[in-house]
């Protein structure tokens, strides 16, 4: 029998978190689902709160290209622990309400403000806002709030099929997208010396981030240490030659030139 209505406003205090482990919380405890596959089967329909999501798409990434012979009974009795998980914890009034069975998939009934990847988002979003408004140092602590949210890589502890590894990929992109557009805040806020050490960090971790490298030597000449500036420069340089047989991007040329030309106007 198919679901065509959803249900009442959730009132349950739920939250569920993807930017790190998945988790399923109410009063602080987690009741996520232990069962592997019944965790990574929350896990998308978590993602796309509201809409229907096709059982050809969760068989794809439950299953990959290998699926069982009884792969839809088996789909089957995971979506039954799934709803048995949510009516012994009351996490909603239904769980088949809920966890609605409609004519080519499942709609998962929550808000999406409950995931915090729809807060994350909506951070980022304010962010954009005082950016483009002047407001570098509100649009910092907007990117800020946005990458607070983050507790680990996302849905860690789910094994990942085809679907949700793309969107674990699209989720890091973001969160380095939000990190470089804060720290560009910051640094328009005047925030240069304090932004040093965590910047020679970060470009240590991802040694062929131009972006990060490129930041992280606008900082150094803002404070006076046009040498180092230099140095990062130099040593970027020569890993992209080494590694990937290609010259700095064309805006950290031009930086290291502007560089050049402040010390012979000294």
């Amino acid at each position: 029998m198919y679901s065509e209505s959803p249900p009442p406003p959730d009132d349950t205090g739920v939250t569920f978190t993807v930017l790190g482990p998945l988790e399923v919380l109410r009063g602080g405890v987690d009741y996520a689902p232990t069962t592997p596959k019944v965790l990574q089967l929350l896990a998308v329909l978590v993602l796309r709160p509201g809409r229907m999501v096709h059982i050809d798409t969760l068989i794809r990434e439950l299953w990959s290209d290998n699926p069982p012979r009884t792969v839809r009974t088996t789909l089957h009795t995971y979506i039954y622990h799934l709803r048995r998980c949510i009516d012994q914890n009351r996490l909603a009034a239904d769980g088949e309400k809920m966890l609605a069975t409609k004519q080519s998939g499942y709609t998962f009934y929550i808000d999406p403000a409950r995931v915090d990847t729809h807060r994350f988002i909506r951070l980022q979003q304010l962010g954009h806002e005082h950016q483009d408004a002047g407001r570098h140092a509100a649009a910092a602590d907007a990117y800020r709030a946005a990458l607070d949210l983050w507790s680990g890589p996302p849905l860690a502890n789910v094994h990942c099929g085809p679907v949700l590894s793309a969107y674990r990929t699209e989720l890091l992109e973001q969160r380095r997208s939000v990190l470089h557009l804060r720290i560009e805040a910051e640094i328009i806020s005047g925030k240069h010396r304090e932004l040093i050490g965590e910047l020679r960090s970060l470009a240590t971790g991802s040694p062929l981030d131009e972006a990060l490298h490129g930041q992280l030597m606008r900082v150094l000449g803002r404070s006076g240490r046009r040498s180092d500036a230099m140095t990062v420069y130099r040593r970027l340089r020569s890993r992209l030659a080494g590694e990937l047989g290609v010259e700095p991007c064309d805006d950290l040329q031009v930086l290291h030139r502007e560089l050049i030309s402040e010390g012979d106007h000294r």
